[in-house]
């Protein structure tokens, strides 16, 4: 992977009991050239201050945003600081496990390869659904994420299997030919919309996930999910 120059960035809002955690883990990663972007959304748990205090040496940038703003924001405010030639999206929780990179980068020794998701689908057994019934907010996540990958897949003439997963990684010219609008999650379905539009593929690999609940600090509710098919049809339709 000599030829990849990985810029990363880290979108962080009140993660104070994993940012330092996740930086570590990925500061880990061998054989890997690589740019850390940390991005603070105005952080209120003691993050921003933990961040002045450990982390400011140990990452290649860190913005501090005055205001909340937005996942989709604070990736928008690392773009003039990109330096590598693909870019990847790490969340600041334990949900997504930098190891993985390593898969996420294989596909790009294709020159033709423009764009890999991290899927959270692919290669996982299918669980009854008696067990997740037990635990209801869990299955109701998982059937809200399934049933906006088949409407994006429909509208979008795609056929992915995770479309919102963290793990989108870009060639640096791709990347930035999305000309990124939203400020919060709906990024996601933003970029997925624009990418079916520049009639640019994406490649998928498996993943592992850790998936946190509401009480451990998940940000996602229910309101994005409308808020997502708003976007696809916003980004399809009308720009």
């Amino acid at each position: 992977m000599n030829k990849i120059y990985l810029s990363i960035i880290v979108p962080c809002f009140n993660e104070k009991k994993t940012i330092l955690k996740v930086i570590n883990q990925i500061k880990r990663l061998k054989n890997i050239k690589k740019q850390i972007i940390l991005v603070d959304d105005n952080s209120s748990d003691g993050s921003k201050e933990l961040i002045k205090k450990k982390l400011l040496k140990r990452v290649d940038k860190v913005i501090f945003h005055k205001k909340n703003k937005g996942k989709g924001a604070a990736i928008k405010s690392s773009l003039k600081f990109i330096k590598g030639n693909i870019v990847l999206i790490q969340d600041a929780d334990l949900e997504y496990n930098p190891k993985d990179y390593y898969k996420l980068l294989e596909p790009f020794k294709n020159k033709n390869i423009k764009v890999v998701y991290g899927s959270r689908v692919l290669g996982r057994k299918k669980i009854p659904f008696s067990s997740h019934f037990i635990h209801f907010s869990k299955s109701f996540r998982i059937f809200g994420n399934y049933t906006l990958t088949k409407i994006s897949n429909y509208i979008n003439k795609q056929s992915l299997t995770d479309v919102h997963t963290c793990y989108k990684v870009f060639r640096k010219d791709i990347f930035f030919k999305l000309k990124i609008k939203e400020k919060d999650f709906s990024f996601c379905p933003e970029v997925t919309t624009k990418l079916s539009k520049l009639s640019c593929s994406i490649t998928e690999v498996p993943i592992s996930y850790n998936g946190r609940e509401i009480k451990d600090g998940k940000k996602i509710r229910f309101k994005d999910a409308i808020i997502a098919l708003i976007t696809i049809y916003k980004y399809k339709y009308f720009y």
